[in-house]
């Protein structure tokens, strides 16, 4: 069936095309809707059928009240429409269409004499019925298939076709595929699914900067919170605001703005995007909040060392913080992913403000999206602003991962592939992931365009990159032309168009329903999670498992 779930004007159209897809033969095509120009006509068939070793028939399909009545011509087809009879010609239409059709096959280079098969048409009057011995010379009864012949229509269409040869020869298998080929224009250049890709993200750009809107609101405001979940846009709107108020303009004084987040890919993703900026645009900070406090001479400190993140860090930040002077402080400070900041972080942030009373604070937050064992709020007074529209991932991913979300969204991303689940065990997760990257690539898919995120241990590939490069170094490769290697920890605010999420843990650590439901928002295309099932129904849940197929 070409394409598989058409959409059609009318209910008859639909009527003919569902009983001609449940009674034809397997190796049939059944192509609908399909529109072509001809020698500057444009000429439509309702319902084309290629039957191996049988023939190729074009129908036309009427509802309503079908009559022929006799004239000064002999007679002539009629409708009723809205109460009014309208002359038409169903034969005339559909040969047009048949002839069109089987010229453009046989010109086609994939065509010519070696595609010259035979040919056919036929008429279907859904709801109007005709007498056993109708007869017009144009149509024979049996290529006119009425009412009454609705529930023998699969054999009929069979004897329309093979009655209509003429001595011409009927198809071959692989005529019907090449014919179809042609006609459908499958031939033309193969499937890629990274323009598609493509396409969905130059929308999710364009819906992104139509929900830009927000900003206006906030430009009258001092200290805002906008919370959405995955895929809603917030470090798009992040960025953008940062943008904005760093150059001001429509009456408002350009602000020396800083862009903070916790995490070093992240943090690299906010510097590629600000790079591409007029200089004048761009925020006098951007990156991690430990690199915000290394600017005034914070401490290097060790990753692994929670005493030193939550107590000595921010205490030695927020002394440096004060120290500075007015010229190294900043009009607003913008925080993306804010859910990450752990309390004493917030103290050396608005510090460093000129203003610590009315100085901008602008914070971009996803609460489910908490997947470190700190906890953290401004401990200010912020006005909330929600966002509830997923405009990054396909549909099937949103709804895929929607129950996991702390309140309702509405898709926007438009349809992709099903979300695949691989059932396997815990200890052969790594290499079922593997085989389904190589699957992604296999596939179409381009390796700058794929990721494999683990949710326990690190895959050996990003061990070994990890070290051969310092942190920084290692999410540079993010943007390589390779397939990229993470776990979910370090990926919030950054996505892949096509992800394979390994569960290669039980589920049993703090935060896992959370790691899940970021890990499955990475994807904004196509998403493959691999793991064991009954790991799925105990960190997600039965509706989750449901969705995903387990």
């Amino acid at each position: 069936m070409t394409p598989e779930s058409p959409t059609f004007q009318t209910a008859s159209e639909r009527e003919v095309w569902e009983r001609l897809r449940d009674s034809l033969n397997a190796d049939d095509v059944l192509i609908a809707n399909l529109r072509l120009t001809d020698a500057d006509k444009d000429v439509e068939a309702d319902l084309v059928v290629l039957m191996p070793d049988v023939g190729i028939l074009v129908l036309e399909v009427k509802g309503g009240s079908v009559t022929v009545q006799p004239d000064e011509t002999g007679h002539s087809w009629w409708i009723r429409r809205q109460g009014k009879d309208v002359r038409i010609d169903p034969v005339d239409q559909v040969r047009t269409a048949k002839h069109a059709l089987k010229r453009y096959v046989e010109q086609h280079p994939r065509g010519g004499a070696s595609r010259r098969v035979g040919w056919g048409h036929g008429l279907v009057t859904v709801y109007s019925p005709f007498a056993a011995d109708f007869s017009v010379p144009e149509m024979p009864r049996w290529a006119l298939h009425d009412r009454d012949d609705q529930a023998a229509l699969g054999d009929r269409v069979r004897d329309n076709a093979w009655w209509m040869l003429h001595g011409q020869r009927p198809p071959t298998h692989d005529d019907v595929e090449a014919i179809a080929d042609i006609l459908t224009g499958r031939f033309a250049t193969p499937y890629d699914v990274n323009a598609e890709s493509d396409d969905r993200a130059a929308e999710f750009d364009r819906l992104t900067m139509e929900q830009s809107s927000i900003l206006q609101v906030t430009c009258l405001l001092h200290r805002v919170e906008v919370r959405g979940g995955a895929g809603s846009g917030k470090t798009v709107l992040a960025l953008q605001q940062a943008k904005e108020l760093t150059r001001g303009g429509q009456g408002r004084k350009p602000q020396r703005v800083a862009l903070l987040c916790y995490s070093i890919g992240l943090a690299e993703h906010l510097r590629r995007q600000v790079a591409t900026w007029d200089r004048r645009h761009r925020p006098a900070f951007v990156g991690t909040f430990h690199a915000f406090g290394q600017q005034w001479g914070a401490a290097e400190g060790d990753r692994t060392d929670s005493d030193f993140w939550e107590e000595r860090l921010p205490a030695e930040m927020a002394e440096l913080a004060a120290a500075l002077p007015d010229g190294k402080k900043y009009d607003a400070v913008i925080v993306d992913e804010a859910q990450d900041f752990a309390d004493p972080w917030w103290t050396p942030v608005l510090r460093a403000l000129r203003d610590e009373e009315e100085g901008g604070l602008y914070v971009y937050s996803d609460e489910n999206q908490r997947i470190f064992a700190r906890f953290g709020r401004p401990p200010v007074a912020l006005v909330p602003l929600v966002l509830d529209h997923n405009l990054r991932n396909t549909r099937q991913i949103h709804e895929s991962f929607g129950p996991l979300a702390p309140s309702r969204m509405y898709s926007r991303g438009g349809d992709g592939p099903t979300v695949r689940f691989v059932a396997t065990t815990q200890d052969d997760a790594l290499q079922a992931a593997d085989d389904a990257v190589d699957a992604l690539l296999e596939s179409g898919w381009e390796p700058r365009n794929v990721a494999l995120l683990t949710t326990g241990h690190r895959h050996p590939v990003q061990v070994e990159r990890t070290d051969f490069h310092d942190q920084e170094g290692y999410w540079r490769t993010y943007w390589d032309d390779d397939v990229f290697y993470g776990h979910v920890l370090g990926c919030k605010g950054l996505e892949r168009r096509a992800v394979v999420l390994c569960l290669n843990e039980d589920g049993s650590r703090d935060r896992a329903r959370e790691r899940l439901y970021v890990g499955m928002s990475r994807a904004t295309d196509e998403l493959v999670v691999v793991g064991d099932p009954g790991t799925v129904r105990r960190v997600a849940g039965d509706d989750v498992a449901r969705r995903l197929g387990v």
